[in-house]
């Protein structure tokens, strides 16, 4: 099997270095990933036709890695015309610090890579980690150096052994979100649907520009959780202490009817209380 693993934070992201090395014993693992950050970049690809760059980095433990000058979505566009060797089998896309639920699928670069696999025939899963510290000032000001990284490379491991042994019927995208514990003290999984709201408030603050004469900084960022969310729903689910496990159809954000032999995979690993 060749996976190629990348993501929406760039190419020297912990999280992204810590799923390459945990999917190493599935078959061939190429890390192609962005120079830089593209978190909300969805599936874009950019203007087409285009010229872009691919670098050649180390990553310890990893054969074949390269750095792109674009988002994810392109990356898997270029692979799946031969831009990093022969055909791929598997997509996998993360791990994406902080939790990818909600609303907040449609605008993911972690999971809009997933999409760009299933459009040229290629299984693709995203795995995305709640943040250490959800409530950060701006979207990119995660703290990383206290996230959980082995315990959300555990559970995609988990599920790509179950792919290599049992192939799904069709290309699909599974979308996996995993609260920032120690796998112990994880309550289990949960086939959630796709919540209708954001996980945590919307915060817009508007500041005059310094640089620039009747300019404003329009900033964004996140405030209190959203509470009583039902387990239901993958903004729940993690906000609960469960793994949420998305599969998402060909057309629309809906669930799929397979995926049986990863979610029984799951099982294995975990006593299903509340489910």
């Amino acid at each position: 099997m060749r996976i190629l693993v990348t993501n929406d934070d760039g190419f020297d992201s912990p999280g992204l270095h810590t799923l390459a090395k945990a999917l190493k014993p599935f078959g061939e693992v190429v890390v192609a990933a962005p120079d830089r950050e593209y978190s909300g970049a969805s599936s874009s690809v950019g203007p087409i036709p285009l010229t872009t760059e691919k670098h050649k980095v180390e990553i310890d433990g990893i054969d074949e890695a390269w750095a792109v000058s674009g988002p994810p979505g392109l990356i898997v566009f270029l692979a799946s015309m031969g831009g990093f060797g022969i055909p791929f089998d598997l997509v996998v896309s993360g791990i994406n610090p902080g939790a990818n639920v909600g609303n907040p699928v449609y605008l993911s670069g972690t999971i809009g890579a997933a999409f760009l696999a299933r459009m040229n025939g290629i299984t693709g899963i995203a795995i995305s980690q709640e943040s250490v510290n959800s409530l950060v000032e701006t979207f990119s000001a995660h703290e990383t150096s206290e996230q959980k990284w082995e315990t959300a490379a555990q559970i995609a491991a988990i599920v790509v052994s179950n792919l290599q042994e049992i192939p799904l019927p069709e290309p699909s995208v599974l979308n996996i979100n995993v609260p920032n514990a120690e796998m112990s003290q994880i309550k289990g999984w949960v086939r959630a649907q796709i919540g209708n709201t954001f996980a945590t408030q919307r915060l817009l603050t508007v500041e005059p520009s310094s640089e620039k004469k009747d300019s404003y900084k329009l900033i964004m960022g996140n405030g209190e959780r959203v509470s009583h969310l039902p387990v239901e729903i993958d903004t729940g689910a993690v906000a609960n202490g469960y793994i949420s496990v998305t599969w998402v159809s060909k057309l629309s954000l809906v669930e799929v009817p397979f995926g049986e032999s990863v979610e029984a995979s799951l099982d294995a690993h975990f006593l299903r209380k509340g489910n």
